[in-house]
C-alpha cells in the first residue's frame, strides 16, 4: 500500500478523479480524519471536506504503482 495527498477541490476534478481510478481492479481509499470511503464512490467523495488535501491509500502491487502514480499526477499535492 502507497498513501498520496491529493486535491480534489473541484467537481470536475472529482468526476476525472473518479473515471481516471476505475481503469483499476485495485482498491483505493479516501482517508479524511476517522472517515475512510472507497475513492471510487462519488457520493462517497462528495461527503468529505474537500477544501483541503486528503490522504489516498493506493492498494496495489509494487509492479502497477508506476501506472497508478502516472493516472494520479494531475491530483498529487505532496509526496
Amino acid at each position: 500500500m502507497k498513501t498520496v495527498k491529493v486535491s480534489l477541490n473541484s467537481i470536475d476534478k472529482v468526476k476525472t478523479f473518479t473515471n481516471d481510478i476505475s481503469r483499476f481492479a485495485f482498491d483505493f481509499d479516501l482517508v479524511s480524519g476517522r472517515y475512510v470511503i472507497d475513492a471510487k464512490s462519488l457520493m462517497g467523495i462528495f461527503s468529505l471536506d474537500l477544501s483541503k488535501a486528503i490522504d489516498l491509500n493506493i492498494h496495489a502491487g509494487e509492479e502497477d504503482l508506476d501506472e497508478v502514480m502516472e493516472v494520479l499526477k494531475p491530483y498529487i499535492v505532496e509526496q
